[in-house]
């Protein structure tokens, strides 16, 4: 590269044969003096060595040679400045190339080096050459580094030492070589060159900002050094690291032209801390919608609020993307959850806030919530610490007063609790190494949309991926494998939990959980759950199994469809219903179970797949289908599929509607449901009432409601064996538990029929 050659750039000073008023013995600022007319200064036109050239007596300590043209200093520009000079008479000086640095206002630029290295005059006609490198970067060979301030000079030399001696000094040549630094094939730019300092102290922002204007396309080096950035810096070039950088937590660093985790790393020597700037970018800038990981492993030693991380901003509502790569976590003590015990009191009509919380500054938003009335993963959304209120991310079933609740707030790899709102956020093909101490990712407080895909969750101390508040409305988890840190536990000592939500419509499809306490705990309504495989059980014989889908709201429009069901149950509660007791509404309704593989093995005799626990009083089933679903144990039979467990309370038997159970399969059950159930009936001896029994084969052993149809099989006959062509009235809902029907013929009869008969 050089800039008189390319770009037609003025460097040479005018030859001292045009005369000598652009010759200062000043600076060479406009108004100093010159030598045109100085008694001390005359033109030789014809010297033997020289030629033309300029004969100077020194009358001056410093006597001082300035060009007062101003010769440009351009970043990534190198300037020689050489000079020719022999003494004639008298003393003999010293000379060195010296300069003055100014600005783009023509001020002088102070604190620079201006002058360089100084020559002795040792012989009266000897020829003696000095030369000096000036440029704004420090670069090894480079006497004068000026920086990025300067925007020209005025270069001569200085004449130092005793006065009284006569020189000659040939015509002053000023040449680029920035070749010498940069060759013209070099197809980058070093940082260096644009006044970048790199000692880690002084702020380097703009010579950074300085490069990246003029690479023109061509890769940004960021030579050896640690340079500091004191403020927001993008490149629009690409860029290479062998140097660091270091800046303050609050200024994000954009690489746009190869955003990627490994240059992050090169960047900041630091893989988690690369991570971190990397994704303070992405939420910072516009040009990219990835954060690849490029396949990278990241080690983790302590939580990411990603909140803190990108501090400008409480909320983010366009698509973003976390992908490919993998997080290890290290550490211990610094994964221990945070625990917090204090009283507070709770109104069923506020039915999502705690007051006058003790304490409540010690209380994490994103804390777990346990105490008596309390369902299961119940969380803190937001809290008010003037007004001492808590919000909870759903009601409480009995909790009404004052008592004692525990908060536990677990740790995570990626920490999003600490935004307002974050939608269309995506996590896709990253493995969360989470060594049994670390848990996964924790949502907003409120967003849509966020996604979780392809992923794997190894380990989790306490939980995978955790819901908080609102924040999970239409989210989606698709095709991630769920590995628990509690295989050798039994399953009621298990305690993480691989999904819970709270929001509505979410679908989880195709993922793949092992062992853990409860693989989805769903809060919401309107969710999809389809193509998943969860296992639950244990070596225990006769062992329990707990819930792998736990559905928590009555009404919870839910369709579960299509999954393996490994040694787990559904359970439907209405737990996180502030005052659970039916009182209006739709009760328990709108589930679908269908197409789904159950089986389970070493388990007591009593357990169930589906199971319906009502926290209040009053309920029925108001919409209910569960079909072509296949039912198996093995190692020994259990009773039936179907359970209400009675903890809290009963059923309504005497009411439902919209049930429809049938085209399941069961293998060593040893009462299959249907409704509607055909039941036959033979009647042996005469009777005008025949008690006709369901045996319990109605879903949830529920009362006899609705008959159908009654048809004979062959003929209904009087005591004398005669056929009796007359037809039954019914009655529903009889005998002890409500499971029988009465037939009421007219007349003394036996036989034997079908009857179609309904629990709704």
């Amino acid at each position: 590269m050089n800039k008189a050659i390319t770009d037609g750039l003025l460097l040479m000073p005018p030859a001292f044969a045009a005369g000598l008023a652009q010759w200062s013995s000043g600076d060479g600022t406009p108004g100093s003096d010159t030598y045109d007319g100085a008694a001390n200064a005359a033109y030789v036109p014809a010297d033997a060595d020289f030629g033309g050239c300029l004969e100077l007596v020194k009358l001056d300590t410093v006597q001082k040679l300035r060009y007062m043209g101003e010769t440009p200093i351009l970043p990534g520009c190198y300037l020689r400045v050489t000079a020719k000079v022999k003494a004639v008479s008298g003393n003999l000086p010293k000379v060195r190339i010296a300069g003055f640095a100014a600005d783009g206002s023509g001020n002088h630029v102070a604190g620079l080096v201006e002058v360089g290295s100084e020559v002795s005059l040792t012989s009266y006609g000897e020829v003696v050459e000095v030369s000096a490198i000036i440029g704004t970067g420090a670069r090894g060979g480079v006497d004068m580094t000026w920086g990025a301030e300067p925007v020209y000079g005025h270069f001569g030399i200085d004449l130092t030492g005793n006065i009284g001696g006569v020189v000659r000094i040939d015509d002053i040549v000023i040449e680029d070589v920035t070749s010498a630094f940069l060759r013209d094939m070099m197809d980058w730019v070093d940082v260096r060159d644009f006044g970048a300092v790199g000692d880690g102290v002084t702020d380097d922002s703009a010579a950074f900002v300085a490069a990246d204007d003029a690479a023109d396309g061509r890769e940004v080096l960021v030579s050896e050094g640690t340079y500091f950035l004191g403020d927001n810096v993008t490149f629009n070039t690409p860029v290479r690291f062998v140097g660091k950088v270091t800046m303050p937590d609050d200024k994000y660093f954009s690489l746009t032209k190869n955003f990627e985790l490994g240059a992050y790393i090169d960047a900041f020597g630091n893989e988690m801390l690369g991570f971190k700037k990397m994704f303070q970018s992405l939420l910072n800038n516009s040009d990219h919608e990835s954060l690849d990981m490029g396949g990278r492993r990241v080690t983790i030693s302590e939580p990411l609020d990603l909140q803190a991380i990108v501090a400008n901003r409480t909320e983010y509502k366009q698509r973003r993307v976390i992908r490919n790569g993998q997080f290890y976590v290290t550490g211990d003590t610094v994964w221990d959850p945070d625990v917090a015990t204090s009283i507070a009191s709770y109104d069923s009509s506020q039915s999502r806030t705690l007051t006058n919380v003790e304490n409540v500054a010690n209380i994490a938003i994103g804390s777990y919530v346990t105490g008596n009335g309390v369902g299961r993963e119940i969380y803190v959304t937001d809290k008010n610490e003037a007004t001492q209120e808590i919000t909870l991310s759903q009601p409480l079933y009995d909790a009404e007063g004052t008592q004692n609740f525990t908060f536990t707030r677990f740790k995570y790899v990626l920490d999003f609790t600490g935004f307002d709102k974050i939608s269309l956020m995506s996590v896709e093909s990253v493995e969360f190494l989470c060594n049994s101490v670390a848990s996964g990712i924790a949502l907003a407080p409120a967003g849509i949309a966020f996604h979780v895909k392809d992923c794997h969750f190894n380990r989790p101390g306490y939980r995978a991926i955790t819901s908080i508040g609102q924040g999970c409305q239409g989210m989606l988890i698709d095709r991630c494998d769920f590995k628990t840190r509690e295989a050798g536990e039994v399953a009621q000592d298990r305690e993480t939990v691989a999904i819970n939500t709270n929001a509505n419509d979410v679908k989880i499809r195709n993922n793949r959980a092992s062992q853990f306490r409860h693989f989805l705990v769903i809060g919401g309504a309107n969710s999809i759950i389809t193509g998943n495989h969860f296992f639950q059980g244990d070596s225990e014989p006769a062992g329990i199994r707990t819930a792998g889908i736990l559905l928590c709201v009555a009404h919870c429009a839910a369709s579960i469809d299509g999954n393996y069901i490994d040694n787990a149950t559904i359970e439907w509660s209405n737990e996180y219903e502030a005052k659970p007791d039916f009182t209006g509404g739709y009760s328990f309704s709108a589930l679908s179970v269908t197409d789904n593989v159950f089986l389970s093995g070493y388990v007591a005799s009593w357990f169930a797949y589906i199971v319906v626990k009502p926290y209040g009083t009053g309920h029925y089933f108001t919409g209910f289908t569960i079909s072509g679903n296949k039912f198996r144990t093995i190692n020994g039979n259990i009773d039936r599929v179907d359970r209400v467990d009675t903890s809290y309370a009963e059923l309504d038997k005497t009411k439902s509607k919209n049930i429809l159970v049938e085209g399941n399969t069961y293998h060593a059950i040893d009462d299959g449901m249907r409704n509607p159930l055909l039941v036959e009936h033979g009647q042996n001896s005469v009777a005008q009432t025949w008690v006709v029994e369901t045996q319990g084969r109605l879903p949830f052993e529920w009362h006899a409601r609705t008959v159908e149809a009654v048809v004979a099989k062959g003929k209904i006959k009087d005591a004398s064996g005669d056929a009796v062509y007359t037809m039954p009235y019914v009655e529903v809902e009889k005998g002890a538990n409500g499971d029988e029907v009465y037939l009421h013929w007219d007349q003394p009869v036996k036989g034997d029929v079908w009857l179609k008969v309904r629990m709704d």
